[in-house]
């Protein structure tokens, strides 16, 4: 345990040392894997039957790969999926040409999300939405970064999250709608590798007009009280229904 101390202890110490060398502004690049038979496989009012003949479907070629930017300041970010393919053969689908930009101010601790889902366009415009985390003392090595272990449990989309984070990179966002940690978010799993969120590339520079959002953005603009709503009550017609809820929603 002292030596976990001792080790934090510098890494905290080398980090205020780093910034007062760099500012603290760069571009991630995540690469996110979704295992489509996974996710099924989480869905608790599916019956195992047919959790186990969608599994058997997809057999060995479940897998599917895309990239994402986490564009980032000491104050603000945002998050996009990237045009970048992450296989060679992907013909792309029609849920990742939708609308998907998450901006944050952790100075003035706002959010403005533009997400497209169900055939609408939803700008939450709130203060910063925190996932309430448990921090536990294990240590991962992500993209040459020691990271810490976060743990968090969504549940609305009954979601159990693992998180890894930098703490040599003092900044509370993350890929998703992931933040809130006292580091950098450098890898996510969801529900035991349905979906696998991971750095793969740290470029610190920076920035021009990467932060920027689309100068004609149009959606109905809600809170995010009222973001969750239009979750649950999708969510409570697929369970009705017996029928995975992610083929409508961001997973």
């Amino acid at each position: 345990m002292q030596k976990i101390v001792l080790f934090f202890t510098l890494l905290i110490s080398f980090s205020a040392l780093a910034q007062d060398q760099a500012p603290l502004e760069g571009r991630v690049r995540y690469l996110i894997v979704h295992d489509w038979a996974k996710k099924m496989a989480a869905v608790d009012y599916l019956s195992k039957q047919s959790r186990e003949r969608i599994a058997y479907m997809w057999g060995n070629d479940s897998e599917w790969k895309m990239y994402a930017n986490f564009f980032f300041t000491a104050t603000e970010s945002k998050y996009e999926d990237s045009e970048e393919k992450a296989e060679a053969d992907d013909q792309g689908y029609s849920w990742r040409k939708d609308a998907y930009y998450i901006k944050r101010n952790f100075e003035k601790n706002t959010t403005y999300d533009v997400i497209e889902m169900l055939g609408k366009t939803y700008i939450v415009e709130d203060s910063l939405y925190m996932p309430e985390w448990k921090i536990h003392n294990d240590l991962k090595e992500v993209a040459g970064h020691i990271c810490m272990k976060a743990y968090w449990e969504d549940t609305v989309k009954q979601q159990k999250v693992v998180a890894w984070f930098a703490q040599d990179i003092p900044h509370s966002g993350g890929p998703e709608r992931f933040c809130g940690l006292p580091g950098l978010i450098l890898e996510v799993d969801v529900n035991n590798g349905a979906m696998v969120i991971t750095a793969d590339l740290i470029e610190m520079k920076k920035l021009n007009k990467e932060l920027d959002l689309p100068k004609k953005i149009k959606g109905k603009k809600i809170r995010e009280a009222e973001y969750q709503d239009v979750l649950k009550k999708f969510l409570e017609e697929k369970r009705k229904a017996e029928e995975p809820y992610f083929w409508g929603i961001r997973y």
